[in-house]
């Protein structure tokens, strides 16, 4: 197995575990990420997931070069593809929030992974950046359209063309991570805003997510007023005025 995954009360974390090569995605971690994400999703135990890398130097340090390297167009179009629909998008659309605990190296896939994710949490010693075009090719998992959602056109054109890479500080800066810890505190910080969520309205969370990623389209407003109008008629919506009129804390 090249992740680990574990669940702990109502948190499932995945951690990509391929030291040796730190972390980098081949074809058979984003297999087994893609399962994960699936089991996690039915598991109604879970609300919050976490993904990380081992280790203190790497969450992902990209795709794996060896196993494309000798890829021509379909070969490379398809992976690009299959990567996108079961990881990504997944990550995405996933009905339960995904923090990015970055810890360390976060370039080209890697970080396509976690611009993936919800909310990102970064280390002091994270380096963040889109290397491709020195290798002749363009991010091939989401990274030149979801880039400059987070920092804008200019930005996202400046780290890619440059292939630069950005400190986690100057991460933060632009918007491109919520927030930076020192690396030993980076994982309980993390599980600490996980354990926050946890405690709310997993139904209006799940709706929350669907309306913010349609923000991103001409019918966002739409499907945020049909979202708010839904959750009028949910068990969690009953429970959270209860609770509010009732002067206690909801239980969701």
């Amino acid at each position: 197995m090249n992740i680990e995954v574990n669940i702990d009360e109502r948190i499932a974390t995945i951690t990509i575990n391929r030291p040796e090569s730190l972390n980098a995605l081949n074809r058979q971690t984003l297999q087994e990420i893609s399962e994960a994400l699936s089991n996690i999703e039915n598991d109604e135990t879970v609300r919050v997931v976490i993904i990380t890398g081992s280790g203190e130097k790497s969450f992902v340090a990209g795709a794996d070069i060896k196993e494309f390297a000798d890829y021509g167009t379909a070969d490379a179009t398809e992976m690009s593809q299959r990567g996108q629909t079961n990881v990504f998008d997944k990550i995405e659309n996933l009905k339960k929030p995904v923090i990015a605990a970055v810890n360390g190296f976060a370039l080209g896939g890697g970080l396509e992974l976690a611009l993936a994710c919800h909310i990102r949490y970064a280390s002091e010693n994270a380096k963040l950046g889109l290397p491709e075009v020195t290798l002749g090719l363009i991010p091939g998992y989401g990274g030149t359209q979801r880039l400059p959602k987070l920092v804008g056109k200019g930005l996202a054109n400046e780290m890619i063309f440059s292939a630069k890479m950005i400190s986690a500080q100057r991460a933060k800066e632009i918007g491109l991570v919520n927030d930076v810890f020192p690396l030993a505190e980076l994982l309980d910080k993390t599980k600490e805003l996980a354990n926050t969520i946890a405690r709310n309205s997993p139904m209006a969370i799940t709706e929350a997510i669907a309306a913010v990623n349609a923000s991103e389209t001409e019918l966002g407003f739409g499907k945020e007023i049909e979202s708010f109008g839904k959750l009028f008629e949910s068990k969690d919506k009953q429970e959270g005025v209860t609770a509010f009129l009732e002067k206690r804390k909801p239980s969701f």
